[in-house]
């Protein structure tokens, strides 16, 4: 059974860091394109960064270039989001997801689905 299992969320203040982390069983991350996506209060789900089976990552929101880090750990098949400089409009459930689509932003074009973690920043 393929399961992904996001950790890590928790209350933060504007400026500070977190970082989230994704476990995968059942699935070989490198053998997938794996993806962080986000959903705020009234906002769609929305693709934050990627990273593909070659290892090349993509950011995919402005908003977050120089300040979110994606990575993978091929001994752990764990996937990570690490999270600086951290802010209001941050604040969502952050999902981690898989594909064999490549990376893409379009949220239908992946299988595999974690339940999330909730992040938040307070105003």
């Amino acid at each position: 059974q393929t399961q992904l299992s996001e950790s890590g969320g928790e209350w933060r203040q504007a400026g500070e860091s977190l970082r989230l982390t994704c476990t995968a069983s059942g699935l070989n991350m490198f053998d997938y394109d794996m993806a962080w996506f986000r959903q705020g209060s009234g906002r769609g789900r929305e693709a934050v960064a990627c990273v593909r089976r070659s290892g090349q990552t993509k950011t995919f929101l402005e908003s977050v270039e120089g300040r979110f880090t994606i990575s993978r750990d091929g001994e752990k098949n764990t996937l990570y989001l690490q999270m600086t400089n951290l802010d209001s409009d941050d604040t969502a459930m952050y999902y981690c997801a898989g594909t064999t689509l490549g990376c893409s932003s379009r949220f239908e074009n992946y299988r595999y689905w974690g339940q999330g973690t909730q992040v938040i920043v307070p105003l």
